[in-house]
């Protein structure tokens, strides 16, 4: 039943992860369409994240008194209904930031509450697999829904291609709907004046010490995610290159695929060799690369990609052993709240992470190679101080990780 469970669950994600990166993938071209600037842009982009830090507290936490399946099957609707609005009536900035936030509003209700429908489902010791094999499944539409964007967006044109991603997150809603079982909360839930208590949850150092690394981390994963394909796209006219097999919708999308593999390789590298170390050693890769892309990529589109690509395979190394080490350090009584509290903290950084690169790039007269290597070199500082805070906490391992 648990892996008929994780199977359904997975699958259901896929659907709905299909239709994340149309918006990242058309956004030099609605740039141009609708007059955005680099900030206007990075405001389209960091709405959906800050929907999403403002919900989740709610949405998430709300699963440890009612059944999961109910938030979940919310927040796909509300996902299925941003995305074919948004191919139906967007048309400038004010719009595609509404709607835009409405699937942030949809995202809180189903990518931690999903995972929330495994982690009561399984033991301590397979905790960290579940988590990676859901991670998994959404990174691997999630770089799909690149090419899938750009393919139906050239057939189609870009507002059938946004019609399409709410098709898909329909059907995500009716599996799960029609396949999963309704189920009561834990029955150690919280105490029913406490429900929405996040002290104990802050007061869990382990925890809060990966939701931290999270935060940190989601800034710049979707710093580069919602910027990627418009430095490349940069890069390439710069260059005199024109599009041919490795597009940069194309590098985002394998980059993705590669991410997905090196998060499943991380989580069981934590295992193996100590989830902590683990994540220190790929904060500290990622500041160092980070720290070059923009100067050291902008003269060359084979040399941008390459950085690209290496610098996202380390943003994704810790992505599954943070999550893991979050839900693994909870309460089992209040790891709605705790996953609540990860996913607010993780999609804050989200929000602040397009956003700063857009706001660089203006405060520094546009894209141009100065703009992108300071708008990379401010992702890598605030990961620096992520690093030190990590170090500081000391989150404690995980039961199977190694400790020695």
């Amino acid at each position: 039943m648990a892996a008929r469970l994780v199977a359904i669950v997975c699958a259901a994600q896929v659907f709905v992860q299909l239709g994340a990166g149309y918006w990242p993938v058309l956004l030099p071209e609605l740039m141009g369409r609708w007059s955005l600037s680099n900030s206007e842009a990075g405001w389209i982009t960091s709405a959906f994240y800050a929907t999403y830090m403002i919900s989740v507290p709610l949405l998430v936490t709300l699963t440890d008194r009612i059944d999961a399946k109910r938030v979940y099957l919310f927040g796909v609707g509300c996902t299925a209904v941003a995305h074919v609005a948004f191919g139906a009536w967007a048309d400038g900035f004010w719009s595609a930031l509404l709607l835009r936030g409405l699937a942030g509003i949809g995202w809180a209700g189903t990518y931690m509450t999903g995972l929330k429908l495994l982690a009561d489902q399984v033991d301590a010791k397979m905790m960290s697999r579940a988590v990676t094999g859901h991670a998994a499944s959404i990174g691997i539409s999630g770089a799909a829904s690149y090419v899938l964007g750009e393919l139906l967006a050239q057939a189609f044109g870009w507002r059938l291609a946004f019609a399409s991603a709410g098709l898909t997150a329909a059907i995500a809603w009716l599996t799960v709907a029609l396949a999963v079982p309704g189920r009561p909360p834990p029955a150690k839930s919280a105490q029913p004046g406490k429900l929405f208590d996040f002290r104990p949850v802050l007061r869990n150092r382990s925890a809060f010490a990966y939701s931290l690394a999270y935060c940190v981390h989601t800034l710049e994963m979707n710093a580069l995610r919602g910027w990627g394909v418009a430095f490349l796209t940069w890069v390439a006219a710069g260059s005199g290159l024109a599009s041919g097999l490795l597009s940069p919708a194309v590098v985002i999308a394998v980059l993705g695929l590669l991410g997905t593999l090196t998060s499943v390789a991380g989580n069981e590298a934590s295992i193996r060799f100590g989830r902590r170390r683990l994540v220190q050693v790929a904060m500290a890769l990622s500041i160092v690369v980070g720290a070059m892309i923009g100067f050291a990529g902008a003269g060359s589109y084979w040399i941008a990609v390459g950085l690209i690509v290496l610098y996202g395979m380390i943003i994704w190394l810790d992505s599954s052993s943070l999550t893991a080490g979050a839900a693994g350090s909870a309460d089992p009584a209040r790891r709605g709240a705790t996953l609540a509290v990860h996913s607010m903290l993780g999609y804050a950084g989200g929000f602040v992470g397009p956003l700063a690169i857009g706001w660089t790039l203006d405060l520094s007269g546009g894209m141009s190679p100065i703009g992108w290597g300071l708008s990379f070199l401010v992702i890598a500082a605030l990961m620096a101080l992520a690093l030190i805070a990590f170090s500081l906490l000391r989150p404690r391992e995980l039961e199977g990780d190694r400790t020695g």
